[in-house]
């Protein structure tokens, strides 16, 4: 059953670009663990959710619907008006693609943490472990590091 466009209208305007359930979820785990960061760093491209200067690491938080996660079961495509929408998910990933270009070129490693990796906390525990296990730490910065990024039960 379709949405009325004022249904549509109330819906899309709940949706938030910061602060969402997912992106609090990551920021508290990484707090946990005993990291500090940065949010919505605006000096950088794509102002990404979470900055982390000390491993030259930005994650960004996508929602699986708005960033069409590959496989997920919420990257759907709303029956109504699919022509704009695929415009304007091919549109996200395309801008994606390119803010993630310009933080390469600029030195930064960059993460995505999706929306569903969110939902069991295993599972974002596992993705942060690879995220960091991932990162080419100098000696001294691993060392320092490896107490802080265990997982506290």
């Amino acid at each position: 059953m379709a949405l009325t466009p004022q249904e549509r209208s109330k819906n899309m305007s709940a949706v938030r670009s910061k602060n969402t359930s997912p992106e609090i979820k990551v920021r508290k785990e990484l707090h946990r663990r005993g990291l500090r960061f940065r949010l919505h760093k605006k000096q950088l491209p794509g102002n990404p959710d979470i900055t982390l200067s000390k491993f030259k690491l930005v994650i960004f938080v996508h929602g699986c619907f708005w960033h069409q996660h590959q496989g997920c079961k919420r990257a759907t495509v709303p029956a109504t008006n699919q022509e704009f929408w695929q415009r304007k998910f091919l549109a996200n990933k395309n801008r994606d693609e390119l803010v993630q270009q310009m933080l390469k070129d600029a030195g930064w490693n960059v993460a995505i943490v999706w929306e569903c990796e969110t939902k069991s906390p295993e599972k974002l525990y596992t993705k942060l472990d690879q995220i960091f296990s991932s990162l080419q730490l100098d000696n001294k910065t691993q060392c320092s590091q490896t107490t802080r990024l265990k997982k506290f039960t």
